[in-house]
């Protein structure tokens, strides 16, 4: 009987079959599958760490840009240059639900690199932007492009991955961002020293060269190699059925690119709790991104480094990312359900490193202070990038997590708008406002994020004793679970589906 309908649970002839092929190769297999499973993880996450460390450094390049004259020579005025980081976001919204839809009905792996060409050629074009026109042109069309990139490695990362490794994936994906970050800064210096001592191209141009390129051979890469276990080429059968099979024990069901648009689960989506707290969320912890990542480079050259320096002096604030996005990656793959708790303590150090960069006073001789407490936000990362892994490990159903997954995302969107608006040119150079309100959102982040640990826990303990009063053994709900996770029920019809923390 199907505990959610009271009905007989009836699957096609040929699903059934699949399903308990899978099982078995699940059941039996299981230590193939992990030996196995090795030559796949170093090409996913490989080619996964290939397209998401370009889109970062080429999200937080327009701060470099500006530091080595793009609005002098593109003649910007006023809140022009903080308007080129909101049409990104404006234009990133916009094409976020048609590109989240095009992600189902379509080839992950194709649709992701054809979507980052197209980016790699709009980096391309900034560097013959003359005026503010231009460049609010051209940033437009590169958030339209780059809307897809995010949403679209989560929907990989749950088509690949077991639950408990979701977020170590994604983490060590967030690790190559800050190791390529070191190599982008190192270049940086390089074209802005060469240009110091020798003239020619302005260094902002050539910065938008370097990376354009990088973008375009990453989505080469993407295409030859990306996608879900469905559609990767370099795959045999057998082995696209044993990726498969990994995943069967998470109970929200394997990849089905191209099925039929489910409005009920559109429906649930938005009656469930969780679609707020991870676009809330998103939108708290992307108020200080949009601010830092549009003014970070600024910033320090406020504290008293010049443009050369300001490279150097932001490689350690790499270092440590990429440090912790290791340690975390590892201890969340080893220990269960801590996810939560590092959301919530990420959000600590950057709260008291904002308060106190916006109490100091803009003095030369607190040029280092202020350097160490902007060292201390570099955390804040992992409350949004570690939500973000929630949405393939808690919800099931393909339509409600492409839902779920396009509302944390219009947060992310909104959030990174607002940052970068409340950092406000006439505040220069401590950006008072702005940084307190980073800060007033990291607090409010804290409480978010608590409440939200609080609600997977009332739900958890109100299906185990549900469970318990069934007389189903812990065997049978595995294996119910697992079946209706493969027939597509969401997590809220699926009373054997338990939620990670």
């Amino acid at each position: 009987m199907d505990p959610v309908q009271g009905m007989p649970i009836v699957v096609a002839n040929e699903e059934e079959r699949d399903l308990s092929i899978d099982e078995k190769i699940h059941d039996e297999k299981g230590s193939i599958n992990e030996k196995d499973s090795g030559s796949e993880d170093v090409e996913v996450v490989a080619v996964g760490e290939d397209g998401d460390v370009i889109r970062e450094s080429d999200k937080t390049s327009l701060g470099t840009q500006a530091l080595f004259g793009l609005r002098e020579d593109t003649h910007l005025k006023g809140q022009e240059y903080q308007w080129l980081t909101t049409i990104f976001y404006i234009a990133y919204l916009t094409g976020e639900f048609p590109s989240n839809f095009l992600l189902q009905r379509w080839a992950l792996g194709r649709s992701l690199s054809i979507y980052m060409l197209c980016w790699g050629v709009c980096v391309i074009t900034v560097s013959a932007a003359q005026n503010w026109a231009q460049l609010m042109v051209i940033r437009a069309l590169q958030g339209f492009f780059e809307c897809t990139i995010s949403p679209g490695f989560v929907l990989i990362i749950g088509t690949w991955y077991r639950t408990e490794e979701h977020s170590s994936r994604a983490l060590f994906w967030q690790s190559a961002n800050a190791g390529f970050g070191i190599i982008a800064d190192l270049v940086n210096y390089g074209i802005g020293d060469h240009a110091e001592k020798h003239g020619g191209l302005e260094p902002w141009r050539g910065i938008s060269l370097f990376l354009g390129a990088s973008t375009l051979v990453a989505s080469l890469v993407c295409f030859l190699l990306l996608g879900s276990p469905k559609e990767v080429r370099w795959m045999n059968k057998e082995e696209k059925r044993m990726a498969a099979a990994r995943i069967i024990k998470n109970k929200v069901g394997r990849d089905v690119t191209g099925v039929k648009w489910n409005w009920a689960q559109v429906n649930e989506a938005f009656m469930d709790p969780v679609l707020y707290f991870s676009m809330v969320n998103a939108f708290l912890s992307s108020v200080p991104n949009g601010g830092l990542t549009t003014f970070g480079s600024l910033m320090y050259q406020s504290f008293g480094f010049s443009e050369l320096q300001v490279q150097l002096v932001g490689i350690p604030r790499s270092v440590v990312s990429l440090i912790i996005f290791l340690i975390v990656g590892i201890y969340t793959r080893k220990v269960k359900n801590r996810r939560m708790y590092i959301m919530a303590s990420a959000t600590i150090p950057p709260f008291v490193g904002l308060l106190g960069m916006a109490l100091l006073p803009n003095e030369s001789q607190y040029k280092w202070v202020k350097w160490g407490l902007y060292l201390m936000t570099v955390p804040f990362v992992l409350a949004l990038f570690l939500a973000w892994t929630l949405i393939p490990s808690n919800v099931a159903g393909r339509t409600k997590k492409t839902i779920i997954s396009s509302a944390t995302f219009l947060g992310y969107c909104v959030g990174n708008m607002c940052g970068s608006q409340i950092f406000r040119t006439k505040d220069a150079p401590q950006y008072i406002p702005g940084t307190v309100g980073a800060a007033v959102c990291l607090g409010a982040e804290f409480c978010l994020i608590s409440a939200w640990r609080g609600y997977y826990m009332w739900q958890n303990r109100r299906r185990d004793r549900m469970a318990a009063e069934s007389g189903i053994s812990k065997v049978e709900q595995e294996r119910l679970g697992r079946e209706m996770g493969e027939r597509d029920v969401t997590d809220l019809k699926n009373p054997y589906f338990r939620y990670t923390m």
